[in-house]
């Protein structure tokens, strides 16, 4: 993988507030990991913050990983997608409330510097810099990222909408 010209340096959010969220993040890291062409290179500490959506359910774990990966984004979202399957991951579509409950949640922030806007996929994340429970974890692993399109991460630090991301101890997992 190492000199690859289709390597790409990617993020990737992860959240979980059901079925002991701690190892369900843990347990997707190592997947994440395990996945064709890819390798987890850094991995935040965990954060803890209230639910985005309504308020009547457990409070979040989150963390943020970066990659490293020879997939296209599409094939990578797709493996994503299996892997929050294999957690026993709904959706809204499956009769859920959006931003309800979870057990684990996997949302790719940036893949590489693409900017993509296409049904089912949008790069960079288009939450991924209003999200205080996303910006403090990844500002941890990478504090001078720049978003395509957008700007460096540190200036959206300020204007994040607050959940009170907390950060917690590191997840017991090495790249």
């Amino acid at each position: 993988m190492a000199g690859s010209p289709l390597l790409a340096r990617c993020y990737i959010g992860l959240g979980s507030n059901l079925e002991n969220p701690i190892r369900q993040i843990e347990t997707a890291l190592t997947e994440l990991n395990s996945l064709p062409l890819t390798r987890c290179e850094k991995v935040s500490s965990l954060y803890h913050s209230q639910p985005m959506g309504p308020a009547d359910q457990p409070n979040f774990v989150n963390a943020v990983a970066e990659l490293l990966t020879e997939l296209p984004a599409p094939d990578l979202l797709t493996e994503m997608l299996n892997i929050e399957l294999r957690h026993g991951r709904l959706r809204a579509n499956d009769g859920l409330i959006k931003n309800g409950p979870r057990t684990l949640d996997l949302d790719l922030l940036l893949h590489g510097n693409q900017v993509v806007n296409e049904p089912g996929l949008t790069l960079p994340h288009p939450g991924l810099h209003q999200r205080d429970f996303v910006i403090i974890p990844l500002l941890e692993i990478a504090p001078d990222l720049t978003i395509p399109e957008l700007g460096r991460l540190l200036n959206f630090r300020t204007s994040a909408v607050e959940h009170g991301a907390k950060r917690g101890q590191p997840p017991n997992w090495q790249a």
